[in-house]
């Protein structure tokens, strides 16, 4: 592989293989905090379809705020198809629905991406600013949660041809939780 690009995918399919065998540990009780939302999982790992389509994760980095990315291969966007790579930086500041089974929290966040095309047979690629906002689905009693998300994107082009592109990603997903 001359491509930088595809070792990194290769290296994050690795890591998500090296996760799965890991053992899936139970949800912890959330503490009583009103409509607030705080995680009582730690890292999950899942797919997503739509704009991407692949590898789906999450890490939260404490009560409410998490990291989240995505690897997968986009087909058709702006006429080009490829690979993309994000990470997102992500706030949860309420919960819309609270109960013994789940939860219901409202996401939203900034990030960057990386979308690698081929572009009239010329390799291009495109760097990227997300803003995304989505809601999930998150079990109490699981090690799930079932998301939607729609990310505002601006792209910076490069290639045969420098220009600046807006759109809009969407994608649903399910992502199984191992700590």
């Amino acid at each position: 592989m001359k491509h930088p690009l595809k070792w990194a995918l290769l290296v994050v399919l690795a890591l998500a293989i090296c996760g799965a065998s890991a053992d899936p540990v139970d949800a912890r009780p959330r503490v009583a905090r009103g409509r607030s939302f705080e995680a009582n999982k730690t890292f999950g790992l899942g797919v997503m379809l739509g704009a991407p389509t692949g590898l789906s994760g999450k890490y939260y980095l404490g009560a409410d705020t998490a990291l989240d990315f995505g690897v997968g291969f986009m087909r058709y966007y702006r006429g080009r198809d490829g690979i993309h790579l994000h990470m997102d930086y992500l706030w949860h500041p309420v919960s819309l629905a609270s109960v013994p089974a789940f939860e219901l929290p409202v996401y939203f966040g900034i990030g960057g991406r990386f979308f690698d095309f081929d572009d009239n047979n010329d390799e291009a690629y495109a760097f990227g600013v997300r803003a995304p906002l989505g809601i999930a689905f998150d079990f109490n009693r699981a090690p799930l949660d079932l998301f939607f998300e729609l990310a505002l994107v601006l792209d910076f082009f490069t290639g045969y041809r420098e220009d600046v592109g807006a759109d809009v990603n969407g994608a649903i997903g399910l992502r199984f939780y191992f700590q």
